[in-house]
């Protein structure tokens, strides 16, 4: 998890810094304002390259793992970006009980004030924290039902 999260942060991020790669590569994925579940993958084809191919391969290399694990340690990490896309906050939801990255959390990365900021995907927010790119939000419940993750006020 450590060495996936580390390659997607670094990866993600200069993605956004770099105005070449954000618009002809990461702009497709962020075309998504409001994020959906199937949109965790919407993505440009260089994008799935670099960030899932490449970085799962080095996860498996350096972590050691078998076969078997690394099939169900992909699976896991494909349910748990599909989750953060969803756009939905279910009571109960395993994925927002033990990660801090979930669906509120990636929300506010796809929005406007939120695009420089929670780069961390698939696990864990530590190199935000680190880094200084971490934004925290607020969960607002909404009048006719449901929650809307928005930035924290200060």
């Amino acid at each position: 998890m450590f060495v996936m999260d580390t390659w997607q942060y670094f990866v993600h991020r200069y993605m956004h810094q770099n105005k070449f790669l954000y618009r002809h590569i990461h702009s497709q994925h962020h075309r998504l304002v409001v994020p959906y579940a199937i949109g965790a993958l919407y993505n440009h084809p260089i994008e799935g390259l670099l960030l899932d191919t490449v970085g799962g391969a080095i996860s498996y290399l350096v972590s050691g793992m078998t076969a078997r694990t690394a099939a169900v340690f992909f699976c896991f990490a494909v349910v748990k970006t599909v989750d953060d896309h969803c756009g939905l906050w279910l009571p109960g939801n395993i994925f927002h009980i033990f990660f801090q990255n979930n669906t509120a959390y990636h929300d506010i990365h796809h929005q406007l004030q939120g695009l420089k900021y929670n780069y961390s995907q698939p696990f864990f927010s530590i190199w935000d924290k680190l880094l200084g790119t971490y934004m925290p939000f607020d969960l607002v419940k909404r009048p006719k039902g449901g929650f809307e993750a928005r930035l924290a006020k200060e």
